[in-house]
């Protein structure tokens, strides 16, 4: 019988985008070759544990995020593939997200939610953080705008207390022209952004809309509001990670050079979900909107909010946001009760209170004419596509 490779996956498991490469991994595994795997518990940064020294495995899939672990992985002799932007060991395979593909991306996405204003938050410690500035920079000026880059003293300086980078922040926002579309290297980034809006009462998305990258989509769905996120393609950096060393393993030469995977698209949430406003009134009315649709609000309840006049708020609601203000009402509250079928197992009757219907047959209805599906059959939808995934 042949004997399966010994792989060792020096990955961290701590966050979605390693356990993405995992699940790719597994899926190349899955489809060809079974491996004998190892994963031993290591975090991001790590220095290498004793045993890499001394192993005599097939191959390694590593995020290498420091010279010691790149020294020990090259030392091993055996073939191996980095799946770190780091690229701290030239010589082998690269496997990375296509950073310059997710800052086009981002920009295109902002850039369509008709924003003057522009801003990269960024992280000089990672190359990936450097890059995906570099090209987000480029694509807003080649769009004819200027970008605004949080500015920070030097490329390699360590992680400062978190109350001294909240104050840094907290200036940098509120000096920022608004209404503006951020671009934040990484969910983590953005979620703090989120975190300092709030505490300086900036709102967002009507003053500041936040983008972040990576779709972890428990942190992003924690976030308050739910943050927008670029979904990086990780399933497929992990499955031809795996399929590079493969060949490795085969005897075949592979090139040092990097296969850079582009992103799946972006997850939109409710920190991006605006078009950028001029107008302080309309402006004014979308953000009370935003906060009380669900409180079972009506249109009267938003002229109680601005000194205009009916015919004045849909005339110019309707030009700026291409809907009348009581279809944006509905509009979220649609999309809340969408995401109640998805994440919960309340009840209709239960679902409609939270939304502000005061029947389920009326939600029922504006749900259908909405969807054409009933929300029982969005649920089972739902479910269905979940156990396929």
């Amino acid at each position: 019988m042949k004997q399966r490779p010994s792989i060792a996956l020096l990955i961290e498991s701590s966050n979605s985008y390693a356990r993405g490469l995992l699940r790719g991994i597994m899926s190349y595994i899955h489809e060809h070759q079974p491996w004998s795997i190892y994963l031993p518990e290591h975090g991001r940064g790590n220095v290498p544990a004793n045993w890499l020294n001394n192993w005599h495995g097939d191959g390694i899939i590593a995020r290498i995020e420091n010279s010691k672990i790149a020294d020990a992985v090259v030392k091993s002799s055996v073939p191996a593939v980095d799946v770190s932007a780091a690229r701290l060991a030239p010589s082998l395979p690269w496997v990375e997200t296509d950073d310059h593909a997710i800052a086009t991306l981002a920009a295109q996405h902002l850039i369509e939610r008709g924003f003057q204003h522009y801003a990269y938050c960024g992280d000089h410690r990672f190359n990936w953080s450097c890059w995906r500035e570099e090209h987000f920079h480029q694509s807003i000026n080649n769009a004819g705008f200027d970008c605004h880059v949080y500015p920070q003293s030097t490329r390699r300086q360590k992680a400062i207390p978190w109350e001294r980078e909240q104050q840094r922040l907290s200036e940098w926002i509120l000096q920022l022209p608004k209404p503006v579309g951020v671009m934040a290297c990484y969910d983590i980034k953005a979620q703090q952004l989120l975190d300092v809006c709030r505490t300086i009462n900036v709102s967002v998305p009507e003053e500041v809309a936040i983008l972040g990258v990576d779709n972890d989509e428990i942190l992003c769905n924690l976030s308050e509001p739910p943050l927008s996120s670029i979904i990086p393609n990780t399933h497929q950096t992990g499955y031809e990670a795996a399929a590079l060393l493969d060949q490795m393993i085969s005897g075949h030469i592979v090139s040092s050079e990097a296969h850079l995977i582009k992103p799946l698209g972006i997850a939109t949430r409710q920190s991006t979900d605006i078009q950028a406003i001029d107008d302080k009134f309309i402006s004014d009315a979308v953000r009370f909107i935003r906060h009380h649709a669900c409180d079972g609000i009506n249109v009267q309840d938003v002229l109680k909010s601005i000194p205009l006049s009916r015919r004045v708020l849909e005339s110019r609601f309707q030009k700026i946001i291409g809907r009348s203000p009581h279809e944006e009402i509905m509009r979220i509250r649609l999309d809340r009760v969408k995401q109640l079928l998805e994440e919960t197992d309340l009840s209709l009757i239960k679902i409609a209170e939270r939304t502000g219907f005061q029947h389920p047959e009326y939600l029922n209805v504006a749900f259908k004419k909405q969807t054409d599906i009933t929300p029982g059959m969005y649920r089972r939808n739902q479910k269905t596509q979940e156990k396929n995934h």
